[in-house]
Order: structure tokens, then C-alpha cells, then sequence
């Protein structure tokens, strides 16, 4: 007997690519557990595989930065014990990802790639421990939202925020609305698209000078230095400049579809109505 969950959860993560760079991603998640009945005459109850289920891909791979393990282009290391670890990563054959951060910023899959079939191999095998006996298999079926509009892969980091949304490198696959005099404006979208293509948003207030880092920056004059302190701990990144966008603001969606007002008036006279998703189905708008 197979039972089924569609749109089970929404993966928001960053992943680590020897060509894009740092990704923003956003997955819907389906699974589908085999197994015999129970006492209840159930495989499982929905109730109790959404909750547990959802919970254990949250702790894993939800608002974390996927890192592919066993890709060349990685060094990942201890530097201060197990409290702290350091990921440095090459990208575009000359450019560095540095990132030093409590364990829990990161996902690590055993693969030269981050791709649906190494994540799902990784779900699967920390799954299969928390599934009850009558269940002997799960099938996880992963998929990005099907947008026909121009849209774009960010990471962030929100240092205010309580939550996991608090760690430096994650990110979402985001679509973006704009409108002109209440007339859809495909231009503009396309122009966010390709600005925020695998792109790193920052804020001003949280970059800091390389020497302030607890390591060294491979690219000391083409990196940008950040560094925050949150309730999970210290997160610190360099990362090229060429990836980054740096903004006034923080880079919660609110904030980011304000500062999208404000530049694409910069490029239109008319009324602009600016809609930004983070991930699927969810985001902020404001216009004029």
C-alpha cells in the first residue's frame, strides 16, 4: 500500500555551484511512503507525516546552505572545534565563497553536485531512521514551481530575525510582479530577473573590513566582508563582489520590494506596483 502527500513543504536553501556560484532554491516537496497497515488500518496518519515529516527536511535542508561535500572546488574545516565550521569554496574558476558559521548554517550531501537526485539521496537516508516499521520505503519526488514570468535566485541573510531566516546563506527561486499604470510590465521583470540572477543581497550596515574576519580572505581588494551576531551565533562571509548586491535596507522581502520601487522608478514615469515572492506563494507588495 503506497500513501501519498503532495506540496508536503517548500525547501528554501541555498546551494554552493563551481559555475552559478551561490543559488538561491526553492523545492516543493512530495513523498509517498510504502508499507503495510498499522493497528489504525493505516499506513500513517496524514497528520502525524506532515508533522514529523515536515519537521525533519526543516531541520536538514530548510534555510541552510547546501554544500557539495566531495566537489574539489570545497575545503571545509574545523577551525575552532565542532562549534564552528568553515566552508571555502571556488567558483567560476577565480572567484571564493568563505563562510564561517555555527554547524547548523549548513547541509552537507555526500556529492560532487547539488542537484534534486543528491538532495533526495540525503533526505532519504536521514528519513529512513525516523520512519515507524510498517513503512519500508519513501519516495521523495522534488520540484521547483512552474512560472511562466521572469524571476530570479537570491540569498540572504536576516540577522534580526529569531528564526533560521537569522543564517547568512540561504535563499529562495522567486518570481517578481511590476507593474505600469496597472499594466504588466514584462520589461522590468526581466531586468530584476537577470540584476538578481544567483545573486547575494547585503546589507551596508552588516559588511565589515576582511582584517575584522576570523580568517584570512583569499581576495582581500574583490570581496565582500560580512559579519553578524544573532541568537544562533557569529555568521561571517566573504564573498566576490561581482555576486553581491548591497542595499540600505535589510534584505527581509519587505524591504526588498520597497528598494525595487524605488530603482525601477529610477527607469519608469509611470505608477509602478512592485509584487516580490520569496520562494512560492509569499511575498510583499507595494506601489505607487
Amino acid at each position: 500500500m503506497q500513501l501519498f502527500v503532495n506540496d508536503l513543504t517548500v525547501m528554501d536553501f541555498s546551494y554552493l555551484c563551481p559555475r552559478r556560484g551561490m543559488v538561491g532554491e526553492s523545492w516543493i516537496v512530495d513523498v509517498i511512503l510504502d508499507g503495510g497497515l498499522n493497528d489504525e488500518s493505516m499506513v500513517q496518519d496524514f497528520g502525524i507525516v506532515k508533522k514529523q515529516l515536515k519537521r525533519i527536511i526543516d531541520d536538514y535542508v530548510d534555510h541552510k546552505l547546501v554544500v557539495p561535500a566531495e566537489n574539489t572546488k570545497a575545503n571545509i574545516h574545523h577551525p575552532q572545534s565542532d562549534e564552528r565550521v568553515q566552508v571555502d569554496f571556488l567558483f567560476d574558476e577565480d572567484k571564493w565563497i568563505q563562510l564561517n558559521c555555527p554547524p547548523e548554517a549548513y547541509a552537507f550531501v555526500y556529492s560532487e553536485t547539488v542537484n534534486k537526485k543528491s538532495v533526495t539521496h540525503y533526505l532519504k537516508d536521514v528519513i529512513a531512521t525516523h520512519l515507524p516499521e510498517n513503512v519500508h520505503d519513501i519516495e521523495i519526488n522534488l520540484r521547483e514551481e512552474i512560472i511562466n514570468s521572469p524571476y530570479y535566485h537570491y540569498t540572504h541573510g536576516l540577522k534580526k530575525h529569531e528564526g533560521n531566516c537569522q543564517r547568512i546563506a540561504h535563499g529562495h527561486r522567486s518570481k517578481i510582479l511590476i507593474s505600469e499604470d496597472a499594466e504588466n510590465a514584462e520589461w522590468l521583470q526581466t531586468y530584476w530577473a537577470k540584476r538578481w540572477q544567483d545573486i547575494y543581497i547585503g546589507s551596508n550596515e552588516d559588511i565589515v573590513d576582511a582584517n575584522t574576519l576570523s580568517f584570512e580572505v583569499k581576495q582581500f581588494t574583490s570581496a565582500n566582508c560580512f559579519q553578524y551576531e544573532s541568537s544562533q551565533g557569529i555568521f561571517e562571509m566573504a564573498i566576490d563582489k561581482s555576486a553581491c548586491e548591497l542595499i540600505d535596507y535589510d534584505s527581509t522581502v519587505e524591504c526588498l520590494a520597497q528598494y525595487v520601487l524605488e530603482e525601477s522608478r529610477k527607469k519608469s514615469n509611470k505608477r509602478l506596483k512592485v509584487m516580490a515572492f520569496e520562494g512560492v506563494g509569499k511575498g510583499a507588495m507595494c506601489g505607487d
